[in-house]
Formats: structure tokens, sequence, C-alpha cells
């Protein structure tokens, strides 16, 4: 079995994140080491999926009946696999499960409209198709299903899912191609509204990793506002994956990227490359959003695992820079 096995890499993320890592034993490994590349795909998956509703007024997705999280687990995906999931909705409003940039019949398309929502207490199994890319019999050339994509409900409060996507219904999914560079942690962060993963204003989630670690970032919106996400000291190309195919590759280097509604990418960067460790800011750079606590730390350690001039007892960071970049 591959080591990178579908149940290892679909994980629960933690309550201020979706977050997938990679066996410990792996995670040392940083940009010295060989890239690993996902198994070809043609597997047929299955899970099981939750709607839940949260103590503290949210709603989240979970793998596990009382362990939903917001964002909603990472489902993570090989070009031509098929994934069946099960939904079960224990909440008390129908609820449903529509995803982004991969194929489904209309019976999965988890709309009041088409009739494949959940009501309370019911269940339901949505299927998901991807492809690789080829031509078709005109001529044209078909794109493959491998990107950033994410899943949310499209039921709770309105036809839309206005009010379920506002409450954390909502999670990433990847879809590989063959010869893809698999990172060895993968974190998500979601601008819903003005906040980040639904938390407080100021209250971003910090995400950790050791100088040369390979960490991918997947980058959703949610809500009504536009945003501009900026990572600072790294930066990445502009492109399905987020990293240059060669010397030649035309792709832009960015470091700061427009987001609206429903927009979702991803990226690849070497924790502390040219930059070393340190606590790093990520933020909305629309400065009105900063200002008003959309903002967090890509906490880059040395390898005796210190963050320079980091004191984790200090206040959250609000909109001033830690670091110049």
């Amino acid at each position: 079995m591959d080591r990178r096995d579908f149940n290892r890499r679909v994980l629960l993320g933690g309550a201020v994140a979706a977050t997938s890592l990679s066996a410990a034993s792996e995670a040392a490994a940083g940009s010295t080491g060989p890239v690993r590349t996902p198994p070809d795909g043609g597997r047929v998956r299955r899970i099981k999926l939750y709607a839940e509703a949260l103590a503290d007024g949210r709603m989240g997705y979970g793998l596990e009946k009382g362990a939903a999280t917001v964002p909603g687990p990472l489902i993570e995906l090989n070009e031509g696999d098929t994934l069946h999931i099960e939904l079960e909705n224990t909440m008390d409003v129908p609820a449903s499960l529509h995803v982004h940039g991969l194929d489904y019949e209309i019976s999965s398309d988890g709309t009041r409209a088409s009739g494949s929502d959940v009501a309370p207490g019911a269940t339901r199994t949505y299927t998901w198709r991807t492809h690789t890319p080829g031509r078709r019999e005109d001529g044209t050339w078909r794109a493959g299903s491998a990107g950033y994509w994410h899943y949310h409900d499209h039921v709770v409060g309105t036809e839309h899912g206005t009010e379920g996507i506002l409450k954390g219904l909502y999670g990433p999914v990847i879809v590989r191609r063959r010869g893809d560079v698999l990172p060895d942690a993968t974190h998500t962060i979601v601008f819903n509204g003005l906040t980040i993963n639904n938390r407080p204003a100021h209250e971003g989630p910090h995400f950790e990793a050791t100088v040369g670690d390979r960490v991918e970032f997947v980058m959703i919106t949610h809500g009504a506002p536009y945003h501009t996400f900026h990572l600072h000291g790294h930066r990445w190309a502009d492109n399905r994956t987020g990293l240059l195919a060669g010397p030649h590759d035309p792709s832009r280097v960015i470091d700061n990227k427009i987001v609206g509604p429903a927009d979702s990418f991803g990226f690849q960067v070497i924790a502390g490359e040219g930059v070393g460790a340190g606590a790093w800011m990520y933020h909305c750079h629309v400065q009105s959003h900063a200002d008003m606590g959309m903002v967090g730390l890509f906490l880059v350690k040395e390898p005796d695992g210190t963050v320079p001039g980091y004191d984790p007892h200090a206040p959250h960071p609000s909109h001033e820079p830690l670091h110049k970049h």
C-alpha cells in the first residue's frame, strides 16, 4: 500500500483548521530528500461524513459522529478516482454536500432544486468522479480534474446554503495528477466573511513547520467580501500546483493573490527557504480587514524547535508585521 494511502490522507482537521499530516517518519524529509508523488488514480473509494451542529453555534462536517470540525476534513484524490460519500445529517435542518471542480450527476449536486439534499436524521450517498486530461472527439483538449477545490453545504438557511457556509459547513478537496509533488504537511485557510476558519477576530490559526519542510496551503474564500491573501517571507507560482515546472515556466511568482467568494487555490513552499525561521505572518492585505483581525502566523521553527523572536505568551498579532519581507 502506498505510504500516502487515502485513509491516512483524508484526516480530521483540528478545531481551528483542516490539516493533513504525512507519517511522522516522513516529516523530516523536507526539501533535501527526493520528492514523492501520488500513485496512479483509478480507485473507487468510500467514506462517511456527518453534518453536525456544534456547541458554539457553528456547524461542521466530520468523519466520525461527534467530531465535526471547521473547516471539515481534507479530502484528497488522484485523477481517475471515484469517491462515494455517505452523508448523515445529524442536525434538525436539511443539509447537503456540494463540490466544486469534480464530476458528478445531478443526483449528487447537493441542492434543493435537484432534490439531492439530506433531511434531518437521514443519509444520502454522493458520488464524485475525477478524470485525467485528454483530447475530445472533436480534437479540442479537455482539462483534467487536478486542482485545489472545495465542498460546502448548499441548503442551510437559503437554497444557496448561505447560513450553512456562514456557520462552517465547508472543507477542502485536492485532486492530484500523476507526477505532482506531495508535501510533508497540508494546511487549510478559509477566509469566510471577515473570519479565518470561523475563528474570532485576531485569533486566526497558527501553522507550524521546521525549516526545510515542504508545506502546502489550501486557500478558500467564502462569504460576501473580496480579500487579498498574503504570506510573509514566502512566495509561490500562480498556476495549478503553485510550483514552477522548470526554468522556463512562464508562471508569475507571487506572494499576494486576490480572492473572491468560492475561489480556491493552493501552493507549496519550503518553510524558511531563503529567509530562515521565524513567526511569519499571513493575512488579508485589504488593510481594513487586517486591522479587524484577519491574521495568523506561519511558525517556522529551527531544528531545535525554537522560533526566533517569537513569544507564544505574547498577545495575538494584529495588523503590525512581525518581520520584514
